[in-house]
């Protein structure tokens, strides 16, 4: 049944269907958006009492539900100067050393770093020998992305691609997963030098948002697009720790890659292990 599922994966038109269903849960339907919220918090058993707003008819369509925020306090981000955070609430599919340019992507899968940065040799240049981290949000997640630490937006790349699901099924199965996905890469400079950010879509991942740009919508096509951002002044951007930087509508993988020598994972932090947004994921062992 796995390689059934597996090849459906490659026969299905993930495009049509990921945007007919974006544009379904992204509908006020009243009554019927509120039937499909219920469905989904009975189906994935999501704790609404973390929410701000616990019931399904608070919400007017399945993307406010789906992007809900968390009640004030829930999520407190650690402060100590020495300690990176966990930037979303999900589970760690992979992490540990970028070993020849390479990132684990499961058990006998590894794949390019500069291809899931966009292709660019001097965008992937900085993290040789560093440190990455990948983290699988489940359905019933919490869907918004924080920073790990402050920074300040340098670079954002939209990268086409496929929307393979990114659950574990699929990661042990197709090659160079998350390199072929659809993604929006964020490249921030930090005390720690730069870190990239990388947002990656799926199936039925309606859309990638970010704080400073908006829903993430390039026109189709097979081209990347680049946005550069200054470092200083008006338009600048920079978020503290902690900061909400981006969200899915409908869920994904997030994947951070830092530079070598600059952090090391904290003991709590292996495959599976449940992560929660400002909980301490790496302590700091210099600072660029």
């Amino acid at each position: 049944m796995d390689q059934v599922k597996i090849a459906l994966q490659y026969a299905m038109p993930k495009h049509l269907l990921s945007r007919l269903v974006g544009y379904l849960a992204a509908a006020r339907l009243g009554f019927i958006s509120h039937a499909l919220i219920n469905l989904f918090i009975k189906a994935y058993k999501i704790n609404m009492a973390e929410a701000q707003f616990e019931k399904a008819s608070d919400y007017a369509s399945f993307n406010e539900f789906f992007t809900r925020p968390l009640k004030d306090g829930l999520r407190p981000i650690n402060t100590d100067a020495d300690v990176v955070c966990q930037p979303v609430d999900g589970a760690i599919s992979q992490l540990g050393d970028i070993v020849d340019g390479k990132l684990i992507q499961a058990k006998n899968h590894n794949y390019s770093l500069q291809a899931l940065l966009g292709g660019d040799a001097a965008t992937a240049a900085p993290y040789a020998g560093g440190k990455f981290a990948t983290i699988y949000l489940a359905p019933k997640d919490y869907h918004r992305i924080h920073m790990p630490i402050a920074g300040t937006l340098r670079e954002m790349i939209y990268v086409p691609g496929d929307l393979f699901s990114v659950n574990p099924l699929t990661a042990e199965n197709v090659p160079d997963l998350f390199a072929r996905n659809e993604r929006v890469v964020t490249i921030f400079d930090t005390e720690l030098g730069p870190m990239a950010l990388v947002l990656v879509g799926a199936t039925i991942v309606a859309s990638i948002e970010t704080v400073w740009a908006g829903t993430v919508t390039p026109p189709t096509g097979k081209d990347v697009f680049r946005w550069t951002y200054p470092a200083t002044g008006p338009q600048a951007v920079t978020l503290e720790k902690g900061a909400e930087m981006g969200r899915f509508k409908l869920g994904s993988t997030v994947i951070l890659a830092f530079q070598a020598g600059q952090i090391e994972f904290t003991d709590k932090q292996y495959p599976t292990a449940v992560t929660r947004m400002g909980e301490p994921f790496a302590d700091i062992v210099s600072k660029a």
